[in-house]
């Protein structure tokens, strides 16, 4: 059974218990859930600056590229760097941790629903109901206007990115808004953003909300979610204060949980997963009647 340092058998029988004595799976996730499927970790400028080189030559850091001030000043960079993304997350096949969430969930009596503050469509891209996903910062796969002269909010999906990756320069031309005509944005919350349209995000917001209501014994799976922009944990601590949920947390560097009753697995998310996996088979053996 794969499993990281200093994580024993009794903290995985423990967090087995956990999710398999819950009646709803509440899956969160930062932007280490994408490692084991080979996406860049923007940890860090270095870790940035490997996965944009171009960008660490001039001294450029995410906070200052991830801005619509960007788009204002330098569209071509602005768009090479989140068209390149864009290109990337379509080319990328989400790893089996995605498939073993999917069979907890459909052993749960409630089900299961998923926050998120990853941009990248990856749930949508594993099978997973677009309906029960909250994506709290946006998704790259919808636009809207830079300005914003409406508030209207678009799939991507006509937009095919044509980057040059030594310069992260987009080649051809952005995407533009139907009704002004000018440049489109990613419909992604950015830094120093004032102008993100939030109405996709709201009603995700909505529906998770009211499942979470119906849900008495609700556990959170953690994956790679950090201290560093700490949305996620927000919303895991939130779940476990006030509905009485309990957490498995899984994180590399970050494993510590708020309370006795929770788990921290300090593991990759992959592994940790498919640790978990092995240790809930004859519970899911049971729920599906295999």
């Amino acid at each position: 059974m794969p499993c990281g340092a200093g994580v024993s058998d009794g903290l995985l029988d423990h967090a087995a218990d956990l999710i398999a004595q819950a009646d709803a799976l509440v899956v969160a996730a930062g932007a280490g859930m994408g490692v084991d499927s080979g996406l860049p970790d923007f940890r860090g400028r270095e870790g940035f600056w490997r996965a944009y080189p171009a960008l660490g030559r001039a001294g450029l850091d995410f906070h200052r590229v991830a801005s619509p001030a960007t788009f204002e000043t330098d569209p071509t960079l602005a768009w090479g760097f989140y068209g390149h993304r864009l290109a990337l997350y379509r080319a990328t096949a989400p790893h089996a941790g995605f498939a073993i969430l999917q069979r907890w969930g459909a052993c749960m009596l409630q089900g299961m629903r998923v926050f998120t503050s990853n941009v990248d469509g990856q749930f949508q891209r594993a099978g997973f109901d677009p309906a029960g996903i909250h994506e709290v910062h946006g998704s790259i796969h919808h636009l809207q206007c830079l300005r914003p002269c409406h508030d209207g909010i678009w799939p991507a999906d006509d937009f095919v990115p044509q980057v040059d990756t030594e310069a992260c320069r987009l080649l051809n031309a952005p995407p533009s808004c139907p009704r002004c005509g000018g440049m489109a944005r990613p419909n992604i919350l950015m830094f120093g953003d004032g102008d993100w349209l939030d109405d996709r995000e709201q009603a995700q917001s909505r529906r998770l909300r009211q499942w979470l209501a119906q849900a008495h014994r609700p556990v959170v799976v953690e994956l790679g979610a950090g201290q560093a922009v700490p949305t996620v944990r927000h919303f895991s601590h939130a779940v476990v204060q006030q509905l009485g949920g309990r957490l498995v947390r899984i994180n590399p560097r970050e494993p510590a949980v708020p309370t006795r009753h929770d788990v921290g697995l300090a593991m990759g998310a992959l592994d940790a997963l498919r640790a978990l996996d092995a240790q809930l088979a004859a519970w899911l053996a049971d729920r599906s009647g295999g």
